[in-house]
């Protein structure tokens, strides 16, 4: 021990606790990830509630179909896609693996697949457009088909980028997992 006037006592000034300070790197990855997933589902549940007020103007005539048209037939799936949202939220308290499986590859099914077939539904009336400059359905004033081709760019965006941050999420905890065996 040290007196007052005396040499300090070795490791008794806080050096010894630096290795402690750092957070490990697959932690700090864990929490980013998840704040862009988090992102992406509010961006996605938008789009949703979105198509799902279309679908209730329309169906409930509160307004003209001149002014919102009736949705297509690709959007009646679409509306499974929050699904894979909510599960992917239920696996971020506990770092569930298999909810963020369950979530990735139920995006694919419920999300991404419908939209490739909305796309190919809306192809002949896009191309009547684009060829002739006429269109039949509308949304307030907009062509329908091209509001609905923008609507699915960027829900192609948000999906493609959840799966993505969701297979880097899937890495880090993957490695947090076998540290732990390892010890």
């Amino acid at each position: 021990m040290a007196s007052r006037a005396g040499p300090r006592a070795r490791g008794t000034d806080g050096s010894d606790y630096q290795h402690r300070e750092k957070v490990a790197s697959h932690y700090q990855m864990s929490v980013s990830l998840k704040s862009e997933i988090k992102k992406l589902i509010y961006v996605h549940v938008l789009i949703w509630l979105l198509l799902v007020a279309q679908m209730c103007v329309a169906h409930l005539k509160l307004v003209s179909h001149d002014v919102v048209a009736m949705p297509y037939q690709w959007q009646y799936p679409y509306l499974l896609s929050i699904i894979p949202s909510v599960v992917g939220l239920f696996s971020f308290p506990r770092n569930n693996i298999s909810y963020l499986v369950i979530s990735m590859i139920s995006t694919g099914l419920l999300s991404i697949a419908p939209l490739i077939y909305g796309s190919m539904e809306m192809f002949p009336m896009a191309q009547q457009l684009y060829r002739h400059g006429k269109a039949y359905r509308f949304i307030f004033g907009f062509s329908a088909v091209s509001v609905m081709y923008l609507v699915m760019v960027v829900a192609v965006q948000v999906h493609a980028w959840q799966i993505y941050y969701s297979k880097k999420l899937l890495d880090s905890w993957f490695t947090s997992t076998q540290e732990k065996k390892k010890k």
